[in-house]
């Protein structure tokens, strides 16, 4: 029999006329049903969100503390529930499904420390005559309905990173989860619907991307917080009206190799990044820049590394590169690859396709007007190119319309920080593949990848407003 899953409003779980089957790009075999909110549900999210606000922004900081601490333990009491079902819903190898329940763990860890230390304060305002005897204080507080759009590559972590700070500052939320993956949204509402959360503090709304839009107009909702497509979330920005807006969006990261880097590690770390989960993630490496004199060496080793990735069933513990999240991806980055083939490029390894299923590409003699090399791939598929000088290399980096994380493998300190100043993207990795990530860092981009930070003590300050208060003391 079929599980079916319900939306969560106002503390209470609720059904509706319509649902939608949550199917494994892997086999095909159904992880659930679940019902959809109507935009009468989500009237009533809002209003319920409403109403919760008044109770959320009062919560003292330890109860929150509390709240999130408790999150975290369930979440690990559960840890292979999440894990498998994160592998069924969207395909991704179970190793790395189990390293994002580690991560959403320790997520919600340090956003339960982050509601300790929401700091404010007290500046001197006597710095001028007429300002003597005066004091100002200055306090974070709360916005009110945050409404949160969430991706199917990582369905519990990067909800993880919207929710947690939320509740750390006080606020009310509104998730809106993939259509793609939703089950595990509705596993983590399970556990915050115990946590001592005030009853529609958290809704969780599965819906039509269309209809969700009525929110992101919605005067009552004060943030909204999207991780997704560069092409839908600006869209959303522009609907959004005046209230506030963080985008984390597409990439297409770009990694640059020096001939001092330490080889057996660059090639293994790059290929990693660049397969691991498919591709399917915003920092996956997809152009890869390598110095001259190392060039026929790299390209040599990469080849190698990646061909001994196995590809395959994601519940197998040594599988790297599972399924594409559905069929229509696995053909897109086939004639993205068949059309560069066409105009000139070569494949070194790769480029065939079985259904859901892309093998580990690798291209070369790839033109910057190549969709696989301007846009997003999203796939398993990296572009390689020899470069004379970093110079050079760091404006191959910053050919691009997007900006989020790049990496850069050399011991040279000039060179360092020379890429640290010069790249234009939101992170700057040294030593490591751009797709690394810890959740405490400060994580976005700049250009077409968004804009505003996540990273637990960001993202709060994203959801608060400073206040400031004057002391007159004379």
């Amino acid at each position: 029999m079929v599980t079916e899953y319900k939306f969560f409003i106002n503390g209470e779980w609720r059904t509706s006329p319509r649902k939608i089957q949550i199917k494994s790009p892997f086999n095909g075999e159904i992880a659930g049903e679940v019902y959809l909110a109507s935009p009468d549900d989500l009237e009533d999210a809002v209003i319920s969100a409403q109403n919760a606000f008044e109770k959320t922004k009062e919560i003292p900081s330890h109860k929150r503390a509390e709240i999130l601490e408790f999150i975290s333990n369930e979440i690990a009491k559960r840890r292979e529930d999440f894990a498998q079902m994160i592998t069924r819903e969207m395909g991704k190898p179970i190793t790395f499904s189990r390293a994002e329940v580690d991560r959403a763990i320790f997520t919600f860890k340090i956003a339960s420390e982050e509601a300790k230390r929401i700091n404010g304060e007290i500046i001197p305002l006597d710095l001028a005559s007429h300002s003597e005897k005066r004091l100002g204080l200055v306090k974070r507080f709360p916005i009110g309905i945050i409404l949160a759009i969430t991706p199917f590559n990582f369905p519990l972590n990067l909800v993880a990173h919207k929710v947690a700070p939320a509740i750390a500052s006080g606020n009310a939320i509104i998730l809106k989860p993939s259509s793609q993956a939703p089950i595990v949204s509705i596993m983590l509402a399970e556990i915050i619907e115990k946590s001592g959360y005030p009853a529609g503090g958290f809704n969780l709304v599965p819906c039509k991307s269309d209809e969700i839009e009525l929110l992101v107009r919605d005067e009552r909702i004060k943030m909204v917080t999207f991780t997704g497509s560069s092409e839908v979330g600006w869209r959303l920005k522009n609907i959004a009206g005046k209230k506030k807006v963080t985008l984390e969006l597409g990439g297409n990261a770009a990694v640059v190799v020096e001939p001092d880097a330490n080889l057996d590690f660059a090639v293994k770390r790059i290929a990693l990044g660049s397969f691991g989960q498919a591709g399917q993630s915003c920092i996956a490496v997809q152009r890869i820049y390598v110095h001259k004199d190392i060039y026929p060496e790299f390209e040599k080793r990469f080849v190698e590394e990646t061909k001994k990735l196995k590809v395959g069933n994601p519940f197998e513990p040594d599988t790297i590169v599972g399924p594409l999240v559905d069929e229509n991806a696995a053909i897109k980055t086939e004639n993205w690859v068949n059309e560069a083939v066409k105009n000139g490029a070569k494949i070194l390894t790769g480029g065939k396709r079985n259904y859901t299923f892309y093998e580990p590409t690798i291209l070369i003699d790839v033109k910057p007007d190549m969709k696989v090399s301007c846009q997003e791939v999203f796939a398993p598929v990296v572009t390689l190119e020899k470069y004379d000088s970093f110079e050079e290399a760091i404006q191959m980096v910053n050919n691009s319309r997007y900006g989020l994380q790049a990496g850069i493998f050399t011991n040279n300190i000039k060179k360092i920080f020379y890429a640290f100043e010069k790249i234009d993207v939101g992170g700057v990795i040294i030593n490591d593949y751009p797709t690394y990530r810890i959740d405490h860092m400060p994580y976005g981009g700049v250009k077409d990848s968004g804009f505003g930070r996540e990273g637990l003590k960001y993202a709060i300050e994203e959801m608060t407003e400073l206040k400031l208060m004057v002391l007159n003391l004379a």
